[in-house]
């Protein structure tokens, strides 16, 4: 079947969030705290460690007071931050900035596309693919899309806490093929996560993964997609 539409996962796939060094530095700099660059990278690494950067390392292990909020984080806003700044306080910082790294976090400037990421989604566009980005996610991404100049190749946005459904669920695939007007299976999803992403596998879209590595050592990781489609 001709494949006539594309779904993207955010995180990991189309951008990159920036490394805990860099998120750490930038919220203590805007605090005011001159803090030695030894000590922060010892912190950034606790953080890092943690799992408390969303789009970054897992965590180790979720402690068993945050398990449950941990586990349906991406339902709702809340849950969320309350989630991810539960796993920053699991780091011991001598500073209160755990809001403000999660805040920093969702800004345009703490992500940075994939190499082909607009290439790949213009060609799309140029081609009459349509588009969806579908994300596990607390916040709405749509903001950095256009800061980046990525939203005008995007035709439909769907994120978990807006619907209170997680991939893998098979719902949340359903929601955007109807978004982009496409049967399943005319309808292909690219992410990063084995077990989150293939869950559109079980409405019969063909499923094609990439690596989650840094921006620079991926630089051609999408445009495969455009000769499988």
């Amino acid at each position: 079947m001709v494949i006539k539409g594309c779904m993207f996962d955010f995180s990991g796939t189309l951008m990159r969030i920036e490394p805990a060094g860099r998120w750490l530095d930038a919220v203590l700099g805007a605090a005011g705290h001159d803090v030695p660059a030894g000590q922060a990278a010892r912190y950034a690494e606790r953080l890092e460690r943690a799992g408390a950067l969303p789009g970054g390392a897992h965590p180790g292990a979720v402690p068993e007071a945050l398990r449950e909020v941990w586990q349906e984080r991406d339902r709702s806003a809340e849950q969320h931050r309350a989630a991810f700044t539960g796993m920053a306080r699991q780091a011991e910082l001598p500073w209160d900035v755990y809001d403000a790294l999660y805040d920093r976090h969702m800004t345009p400037e703490a992500w940075t596309p994939y190499p082909d990421s607009a290439g790949v989604l213009k060609e799309l566009r140029e081609r009459g693919t349509a588009v969806a980005v579908v994300s596990n996610i607390g916040w709405d991404l749509r903001p950095v899309f256009r800061a980046h100049g990525l939203d005008a190749f995007v035709d439909a946005y769907v994120l978990s806490y807006e619907h209170g459904i997680q991939k893998p669920d098979p719902r949340l695939f359903t929601i955007a093929c109807e978004a982009l007007g496409l049967p399943p299976a005319q309808v292909a999803m690219v992410g990063d996560d084995r077990r989150a992403d293939t869950g559109a596998a079980a409405l019969g879209c063909p499923v094609h993964l990439v690596d989650h590595l840094p921006a620079a050592e991926r630089p051609d990781g999408l445009r495969k997609i455009l000769d499988l489609l």
